[in-house]
């Protein structure tokens, strides 16, 4: 198994706006040909290992969950270097055992968003990658160590409901998901994040942080935002004890993923070389140029 240098990307969600502890941090602008990312990317090293922060929503919270640029946040984190990629985000939870203040480290999505580009493939060129397994067992389990290091109650496994926002669900869709469905927790921003990170051939791990209880518990009703501001303070402060956990944990020397997360790409680009649309070719170079050049 070949061997490189770890480079670990952290997207923050709401509440989360930088890390503190970065050595040499600075805020650097990377431009995509996907648009512009959510903003700056705050880029430095911490216990021997290169760093990288993106606010989500842009610092003051600018982008709404269908706005977020991802395929450009997911190219501009692969331009750079970025090998695996942890996703820290609020969340409702559909269970009474997973409350507000815990984390849940999510294995498997149901994606019920509509408006967002969900692919960097399409006409010109296309590729089918698999997302069965849409989250990398290694970076999560090292996640959840880090996690459980700074203080939150973890879960370890759990299914995310993407819906699209911005309003929060109705009761009778709550009700649904977790009745019927089996989700474990809801939010707005893994997906299409966990997918673009599988077609970047970026390792994805996703820290769903509860807020609340959505709305169908009987004994908390609808979801009330206050309520959510003051949980996400505490998640907060854990929320970046765990990313300074990561460095530690995972090591500035990196082997293979021995789930694959780094070759998705292998057999999954359809289109002949010779019908590939050259500027989507050159636009794809960052995310799939090692099986495209």
């Amino acid at each position: 198994m070949s061997e490189g240098a770890t480079f670990i990307g952290v997207i923050g969600g709401s509440g989360i706006y930088e890390i503190e502890g970065l050595e040499g941090s600075e805020w650097v602008l990377v431009e995509s040909p996907w648009g512009m990312p959510s903003d700056r990317i705050l880029t430095g090293s911490m216990a021997g290992v290169r760093m990288a922060f993106l606010p989500r929503h842009g610092r003051g919270h600018v982008h709404s969950p269908t706005t977020v640029p991802y395929r450009a946040n997911m190219d501009a984190l692969k331009r750079i270097g970025v090998t695996d990629v942890v996703s820290v985000s609020a969340c409702g939870s559909f269970r009474e055992d997973m409350a507000p203040g815990e984390f849940v480290i999510v294995d498997q999505f149901i994606d019920r968003t509509f408006a967002r580009d969900k692919s960097f493939f399409g006409e010109g060129c296309v590729a089918h990658v698999s997302v069965a397994h849409p989250t990398c067992a290694r970076l999560g389990a090292v996640t959840a160590d880090a996690a459980e290091a700074a203080g939150a109650r973890v879960h370890r496994g759990g299914t995310y409901l993407a819906m699209e926002g911005p309003q929060f669900s109705t009761l009778a869709e709550s009700v649904m998901y977790r009745e019927h469905w089996g989700c474990d927790v809801i939010g707005m921003t893994n997906m299409p994040e966990a997918k673009l990170a599988r077609e970047a051939e970026l390792c994805y791990a996703s820290v769903a942080m509860i807020t609340d209880y959505d709305s169908w518990h009987p004994d908390h009703g609808e979801v009330d935002v206050t309520e959510i501001i003051k949980t996400l303070v505490g998640n907060a402060e854990k929320g970046r004890a765990l990313a300074a956990g990561l460095p530690g944990r995972l090591g500035a020397s990196r082997i293979q993923c021995p789930h694959g997360c780094d070759r998705a790409l292998e057999h999954a680009v359809l289109t002949r070389p010779d019908a590939r649309d050259p500027g989507v070719v050159a636009r794809l170079d960052a995310v799939a140029g090692r099986v495209l050049n």
